[in-house]
């Protein structure tokens, strides 16, 4: 059904906002498909430190202010 999307998480909502394809955060983060799109669509998923760690990084070459807070509510 076209049209119809999951509720975006911030992060997914922060890739839209900045014309950001899912995919091509993987491949600057190294990280899963099925990783991104949990983050990107499922609120409930919490990922590991690792990971916040790639995905940050790659987050900060587009935006050098965003914190992890932007993203989730847990403590690192």
């Amino acid at each position: 059904m076209k049209g119809k999307r999951k509720k975006r998480t911030n992060l997914g909502k922060w890739l839209d906002r900045n014309g950001i394809e899912q995919q091509e955060l993987e491949e600057a983060a190294n990280v899963s498909r099925n990783t991104i799109s949990r983050l990107c669509n499922n609120s409930q998923h919490t990922p590991s430190f690792t990971v916040v760690q790639k995905i940050m990084k790659a987050i900060k070459r587009v935006d050098p202010r965003a914190e992890i807070s932007d993203f989730w509510d847990i403590d690192m």
